[in-house]
């Protein structure tokens, strides 16, 4: 029934590469079947100037794809001057999704900031970012608690993030991109590792949907980010 021949509730297959970088404190290469995202994580002995003082810590993202991440190439956005708005909702959401994970106190008055860079596209690229993200970042306060910069760890469970839909009058997760561009349901689902929610992203993309089928949707969810999330621990075990 799925364009990919999986069942409804099967994920793409993942795998996390770490240290892909030579200079970022963390970095991996994420591929959720055809979507490969490149995450790198950075430390700097500073915050921004509205927590300036507090003693809080401070992680942010960024986000972007390559010109060919897609079927046919996108213009940079530096060469237009600015980032376009899809741009800039995805690395808030990166951002906001990361620090429901962390203990700031813990963290100490640093910022990290966390890239995201989408090398191919085939679907659910922020939630790849998300996920990838978070071994980055995992990666990098490894190094601080290693040096004796953080004393206690600040990274407080996995976040993890799938993308399910309601397609052919089916739900199914984890949508690539003939199921993502056709699906009359999509959602976002951001959680922790132990199953908590962070935030969820769902609209009607042509047919409205019953409290049923987003229960249906949630226990897709679920299951799939208790995957990404043994994905994760194994990745930076």
């Amino acid at each position: 029934m799925r364009p990919s021949g999986r069942e409804l509730s099967e994920m793409r297959a993942v795998s996390i590469e770490t240290e892909f970088t030579k200079h970022a404190e963390g970095s991996c290469l994420i591929k959720m079947g055809d979507t490969h995202v490149l995450c790198t994580a950075t430390i700097e002995d500073r915050v921004p100037p509205f927590i300036k003082g507090s003693g809080l810590g401070w992680v942010t993202a960024e986000y972007g794809m390559l010109p060919r991440a897609t079927n046919t190439r996108m213009r940079r956005e530096a060469a237009s001057g600015k980032q376009g708005g899809r741009t800039v909702e995805i690395q808030r959401l990166i951002g906001r999704a990361l620090r429901a994970g962390v203990d700031r106190v813990a963290l100490g008055e640093r910022q990290i900031t966390v890239d995201c860079d989408v090398i191919q596209a085939d679907g659910g690229t922020r939630c790849a970012s998300i996920t990838g993200g978070w071994v980055a970042l995992r990666l990098a306060v490894n190094k601080l608690m290693k040096a004796g910069d953080v004393i206690s760890d600040p990274l407080i469970d996995p976040v993890a993030a799938v993308s399910c839909g309601i397609y052919a009058g089916q739900p199914v997760l984890d949508l690539d991109y003939p199921e993502d561009s056709e699906a009359g349901v999509d959602g976002n689902f951001i959680m922790t590792g132990s199953g908590k929610l962070i935030e969820v992203q769902m609209s009607a993309e042509g047919s409205v949907f019953s409290r049923a089928q987003m229960d249906q949707l949630m226990d897709l969810a679920e299951k799939g980010v208790a995957e990404l999330a043994a994905a994760q621990k194994a990745a930076t075990a």
